[in-house]
């Protein structure tokens, strides 16, 4: 499967090797290079919007993140190829700290870590081109479309997000679906007409 998916297979490692050395043996790291807009805007530290999408707070938060790229990783980089997947994963975790940065700028606690941005980009892009594939979410037997999956999904990351989300960052969900989204079209501009194809097709 990763033959024709060496980004994904790289980026699984990354971040298996980087929570491995975190959780064991450098846990400041996180705090060091976590996404913290106060410190990007007062101190300019921009690598920020970079580093904080490969650290984790624990295994779970870790293999959460990684069995979705596993899964939806290498069906998109088989479409898009490697230089534009890897483009796709690094914009869309760009986008999911930006909403970030807007949404806590006056916030100077705030911090947040996690490859869930870029991870959302990916399956949003999957939303693009297999609209009516199925998810399924854990421990839920059921499968749903993916058309239904994506407006639910920002759906109820805006409605977390303004209840306050408590340890999880629904903001930079969003940011990094719909910037996903967006970056899947530019990328591969034929990405519209076949999903309306599908659509037609479903429905006519």
């Amino acid at each position: 499967m990763f033959l024709d998916a060496p980004v994904t297979l790289f980026l699984l490692i990354v971040n298996g090797l980087i929570g491995l050395y975190t959780f064991t043996t450098n846990p400041q790291l996180v705090g060091q290079m976590a996404f913290r807009p106060a410190a990007v805007l007062r101190d300019q530290e921009w690598y920020r919007f970079f580093t904080a999408g490969f650290l984790h707070v624990g295994w779970a938060h870790l293999l959460f993140n990684m069995l979705t790229l596993f899964f939806f990783g290498p069906v998109i980089e088989g479409v898009l190829g490697p230089l534009r997947f890897f483009i796709l994963y690094i914009g869309s975790d760009v986008a999911a700290n930006v909403v970030t940065l807007l949404r806590h700028r006056n916030n100077p606690a705030y911090s947040a870590v996690g490859a869930s941005g870029a991870v959302s980009g990916v399956v949003f892009a999957y939303c693009l081109f297999d609209p009516f594939g199925l998810i399924y979410l854990f421990f839920i037997p059921v499968g749903i479309w993916a058309i239904v999956f994506a407006p639910a999904y920002i759906l109820l990351s805006v409605y977390a997000a303004g209840q306050g989300g408590g340890r999880i960052a629904h903001e930079a969900h969003i940011g990094g679906a719909l910037g996903g989204l967006a970056l899947t079209v530019l990328l591969y501009p034929a990405s519209i007409s076949f999903f309306l194809t599908q659509i037609q097709e479903r429905f006519a």
